[in-house]
């Protein structure tokens, strides 16, 4: 009899579903871009984001998926960031980054670190929550495990009471989020500044059902 109530709930416990990649390695179908960054796509397939220098943006600047996805998911990518420059990964926020750009809605209360959750990645001297890793302003990540001058890869397990970032390998922050903010909702790379240069690459989802 436990043998089979074991058996009961593996069978309903939620399982991964396969994983999906959110870039065809071509262009920016399935993606929209919010705030006045460039973003494009190499020939071999990563995504960077950077300025124009002739037409540079003020704040921040986002590439969202245009699909959503629900509060249990697992996101693996791998990203490159020139020296000193800042990005982060969205979760959660269904506004799509509208109050953190500039323009009629503009407010910097309800930027997606306040509204849902930010993923905060970072290539400058680790202060507070400038550390790659870190879930900003709700829990600093370890330090000493990014590379500042190659390739890293960031894996995001999210679930309806975690969330946890594994970088090159090893957890470096878990948090169980706020009851108030969502999970559930697009994912979205940020450009911080004009100053900044990040690519992406190897963007894929998994969802758990």
């Amino acid at each position: 009899m436990q043998l089979l109530a074991i058996g009961m709930v593996l069978a309903f416990a939620p399982q991964p579903g396969t994983w999906t990649d959110l870039l065809n390695g071509r262009n920016l179908d399935g993606w929209e871009v919010v705030g006045g960054g460039v973003w494009s796509v190499t020939k071999d397939g990563a995504v960077v984001g950077q300025s124009d220098p002739q037409n540079p943006f003020e704040h921040q600047s986002w590439l969202y998926t245009k699909q959503e996805f629900g509060d249990q998911f697992d996101l693996s990518l791998e990203y490159w960031m020139r020296l000193g420059s800042n990005s982060g990964i969205s979760i959660g926020d269904k506004s799509r980054a509208r109050y953190a750009v500039p323009g009629p809605d503009s407010d910097g209360k309800r930027t997606p670190a306040r509204i849902a959750y930010e993923i905060n990645i970072d290539n400058s001297p680790p202060v507070d929550y400038d550390v790659t890793g870190s879930i900003y302003l709700l829990a600093k990540a370890i330090t000493g495990v990014q590379s500042r001058t190659d390739w890293n890869t960031m894996e995001i397990q999210v679930r309806r009471e975690l969330i946890r970032v594994t970088l090159n390998g090893k957890v470096i922050v878990e948090h169980p989020g706020l009851p108030e903010r969502p999970k559930a909702g697009p994912i979205g790379l940020q450009l911080h500044n004009s100053r900044d240069v990040v690519m992406f690459r190897n963007i894929r989802v998994r969802e758990i059902r």
